[in-house]
């Protein structure tokens, strides 16, 4: 059964709110939950509503540029295909749409949440809460696009009720699977989506603890995210209190006392010799090239190169999550600076990989107002930069054939650096990514906006929404690849949660590519620091192969109607 370590929060997508501690709670990725004893009365309810399906539900609203920016503000994702009209009318689209991503966020009752009499999941979750299983995760989605949508489309969603699973005894405690499907339709009935999305209903405080918060002021090297404020064990019985206020204070003199300024300001100041010219780190009381005493300093501009690194794993100090990475970075000025490495496990460091600076609020003042050690401590650190994003599009051959050639690496020399994998990505998780992320896709649950409700139903903190997550994973797939891709289906097995403080990783990999038809299957990965958060595969069209031709020339008629249609509407 999965550790406490391993266990997740995930809101309730069914409007109760009600939120707990779940864990990667697949039957493929442990053992199988054990059946436990029910009463024959609520399984042949549960049971009779199977195969049950919803009315029809329109979307209160069609789909909007407005919304749309809203959404690729807080996910970050600049395809220009979603908000530059005259840049879309060039891809395969032959016109704005919406993020596939989006799909099944048109149709949300939004702030005002309802259940429907008529709505057989909804009667399924009240039964299942009236007895006893108030607390909720989700488990699996699968969205699968057969049309992107555009500003206009009017969304209409038919759900059934395809499965609810015996009582369970899992590692959360106590429940049962509800399985719904999803068919989404626009306002002229054509078929443009479908969601499978399956949850765990569950009686609270039956499973095992829910893991630490993340401290959002300190950075847990190991796994590229922060490190919990729990407190574990201190000396020979356990590990060293990993809490970085637990480091050892750094002696202020008159010397360094620029730079420790510098770093509460959020800057990283690099001395400079004003006789030579010459730039140094650390901080000395005379010149390293030409011995001169006249010194200033400049800010470094943050970006930078991972010249070397090391992975500490011995001997263990209190302050420190092991293995703790420790990297040599070549600023952009030139110089070279010792720095922890965060958001990346070291399995995913490279000499020579650009990094950027962030930092990692250690130790709160002893003294208010104090510039000496006793006042608060800031240390610079280094993370992945971002790739950047591709402007032009992989083709379906180009994928193949890098496919192909990494096939052929890895049988003589191991799969790194291979042509199929897709750069690193690795994300920071703030409260204004949850948050917004959130609002972003009308989920307006307490538990990604409010930490003190959050805390109260079993979470650390406030935590990143499925959408969210989602819609990353999206952003990660499309600026890799290009944006002049479709995507067909992303399946998402979900796991640990994502706090503020923490950073999400993504990889990616190149698994399999028809060149003929242009269909490219995308194996993703991102994990955090209490494991992963999600894994799963993204299924896109590349330029190049037949069916991307095949969409192109049907938008360019599309378009052509509608060039059409537009002026009789108008008389």
């Amino acid at each position: 059964m999965p550790t406490a370590a391993d266990t997740t929060i995930t809101p309730a997508e069914d409007g109760s709110g009600a939120v707990t501690p779940t864990s990667q709670h697949e039957e493929e990725q442990a053992p199988a939950p054990v059946q436990a004893p029910e009463s024959a009365g609520l399984a042949e309810r549960l049971r009779a509503e199977v195969g049950a399906r919803a009315p029809r539900r329109v979307a209160r609203h069609p789909v909007n540029e407005a919304m749309i920016a809203h959404w690729c503000d807080a996910i970050g994702d600049a395809n220009p295909a979603y908000t530059d009209a005259a840049y879309a009318a060039t891809t395969v689209h032959g016109g704005l749409v919406a993020p596939p991503a989006m799909l099944d966020v048109w149709d949300r009752h939004g702030l005002l949440e309802r259940r429907e009499a008529d709505d057989p999941r909804a009667r399924v979750i009240a039964t299942l809460e009236q007895a006893g299983f108030v607390s909720v995760v989700a488990v699996n989605a699968e969205l699968e696009i057969h049309r992107y949508l555009r500003p206009g489309d009017l969304l209409g969603n038919v759900q059934t009720l395809t499965d609810v699973s015996a009582e369970k005894r899992t590692a959360l405690g106590v429940g049962h699977f509800v399985t719904s499907r999803h068919r989404f339709t626009d306002q002229a009935g054509e078929h443009v989506g479908d969601l499978q999305f399956r949850i765990l209903k569950f009686r609270p405080g039956s499973g095992q603890r829910p893991p630490a918060a993340a401290n959002p002021n300190s950075a847990n090297p190991s796994g590229g995210s922060s490190v919990t404020t729990r407190r574990g064990p201190s000396g020979p019985s356990g590990p060293p209190d990993p809490d970085p206020a637990r480091r050892p204070r750094p002696a202020i003199n008159r010397d360094n006392q620029f730079f420790w300024d510098g770093t509460r300001a959020r800057e990283l100041r690099i001395q400079r010799c004003d006789g030579c010219g010459a730039l140094f780190s650390p901080p000395t009381a005379r010149c390293w090239h030409c011995g001169g005493f006249e010194l200033g300093w400049i800010v470094a501009s943050g970006r930078g190169r991972l010249y070397s690194h090391a992975v500490v794993h011995h001997p263990p100090a209190p302050g420190f999550r092991y293995p703790l990475p420790v990297g040599l970075v070549e600023l952009a000025e030139g110089t070279r600076v010792v720095a922890d490495l965060v958001g990346c496990p070291p399995a995913g460091l490279r000499v020579g990989m650009p990094v950027e600076l962030t930092w990692v609020e250690t130790h709160p003042a002893l003294v208010d107002g104090a510039s000496d050690e006793r006042g608060p401590i800031t240390l610079p650190a280094f993370r992945p930069a971002p790739p950047p994003r591709r402007t032009d599009t992989l083709t379906a051959p180009e994928a193949a054939a890098a496919i192909q050639r990494s096939g052929a690496s890895e049988a003589s020399e191991g799969p790194e650096g291979s042509e199929a994998e897709l750069a690193l990505w690795s994300v920071p998780v703030t409260a204004t990514l949850i948050v917004s992320g959130a609002i972003a896709t009308r989920d307006f649950q307490p538990v990604h906006h409010d930490r003190e409700l959050a805390a109260r139903r079993g979470s650390a903190d406030i935590f990143l929404n499925i959408n969210t997550s989602v819609g990353l994973l999206q952003r990660y797939v499309s600026d890799t690849l290009g944006p002049d891709l479709l995507v067909r289906a992303i399946r998402v097995r979900l796991g640990a949660p994502a706090y503020p403080g923490d950073h999400l990783v993504f990889t990616g990999r190149l698994t399999a590519a028809d060149a003929q038809t242009g269909r490219v299957t995308v194996a993703v990965r991102a994990a955090g620091g209490l494991g992963d958060h999600l894994v799963g595969t993204v299924e896109v069209v590349l330029p190049g192969g037949r069916e991307h031709d095949e969409t192109r020339a049907a938008a360019a008629r599309a378009a052509t109607a509608r060039a059409v249609t537009a002026p009789q509407a108008r008389s």
